[in-house]
């Protein structure tokens, strides 16, 4: 007699709409994020039951790209979805789950899906100890909360964590939207927002401040003279990495790094425009160095020039 197998808590029968391929979905909350996940399931074949949309703006959002789904309570979400996806606050989060799990509204067996780019899956601890399946799955991607974004999800990675016997379910859901999967370990969640972050965050305030300058020169379509410029360097980034890098300080033209530093610190410029230039500055001189672009005695006198 073979000895009694460990129960796997992913291996009891799905119900038929699961196993047809098709899930009741329920989303929480209808901000820019749920509201086009949301279409997106819907679009694929999923059966949106429900969505909890408290301010008029996500009320507005939810009519025009989940017409016709109900604007339901939470504890009424819960008991209708099969697939509950959680698309808040990262800071709400954790107080979320812990709150659904303690009422007793998470049902075992329940897909719980956050849309966080910060947190793996041990934020839904609370509901997975209920017996729900924790898949975190997030969109690194902008969004408007306008139907155009849904074309966007088409070209998208999503960063996708989950216990191993689960991670299959987790990267069908963002094939299925359209998405491309990438799978991020628990451990590497944070330093994988905290990149993304870097990334678009910062290009947006590098992007204003270019603007800022040229508007205070008299260049009134500053994005006509910023697009081309920034989306070349964008792609030649992303396709040759630093060693697409040019401009003074890859050159090491100290000389004219100095002139834009005195200018910085003599002018009426906004002081966030000076810090980032020169941190950004130093930061370059530092990567140009290690890759071999520059000298270290050039690198030296950069990093004089720019005080680090």
């Amino acid at each position: 007699m073979n000895a009694e197998q460990p129960v796997d808590p992913y291996a009891a029968e799905l119900p038929p709409s699961r196993r047809e391929g098709r899930l009741g979905v329920g989303i929480i909350s209808a901000g820019k994020v749920g509201a086009v996940l949301g279409s997106a399931l819907r679009g694929a074949g999923h059966s949106v039951l429900g969505v909890h949309a408290v301010s008029e703006d996500s009320r507005t959002r939810a009519e025009s790209l989940l017409g016709g789904v109900p604007v339901l309570e939470i504890p009424e979400i819960m008991r209708r979805a099969e697939l509950v996806l959680l698309a808040v606050p990262d800071d709400a989060l954790g107080e979320l789950v812990s709150g659904l799990a303690e009422a007793g509204h998470v049902q075992a067996g329940q897909l719980i899906v956050h849309t966080s780019g910060r947190f793996g899956t041990e934020v839904l601890a609370p509901a997975m100890g209920r017996g729900a399946i924790g898949l975190a799955i997030h969109p690194a991607m902008t969004f408007t909360g306008l139907s155009m974004d849904l074309q966007k999800l088409h070209t998208c990675a999503f960063g996708v964590t989950a216990p191993a016997p689960v991670l299959p379910i987790a990267q069908a859901l963002v094939v299925v939207v359209g998405g491309e999967p990438v799978v991020i370990r628990e451990a590497d969640r944070l330093i994988y927002h905290a990149a993304l972050a870097h990334a678009s965050n910062h290009l947006n305030t590098i992007t204003g401040q270019s603007a800022e300058m040229l508007h205070r020169i008299g260049v009134e379509n500053a994005e006509t003279v910023l697009r081309p410029l920034m989306q070349a360097s964008l792609d030649n980034a992303l396709a040759s990495g630093e060693g697409a890098l040019t401009g003074p300080v890859a050159r090491g033209d100290v000389g004219t790094v100095s002139h834009h530093v005195r200018l910085l610190a003599s002018s009426d410029l906004p002081a966030d425009i000076r810090t980032a230039y020169l941190t950004m500055a130093r930061a370059t001189t530092q990567r140009a160095l290690d890759r071999g672009l520059i000298s270290a005695g050039k690198a030296a006198e950069l990093l004089d020039v720019l005080g680090g």
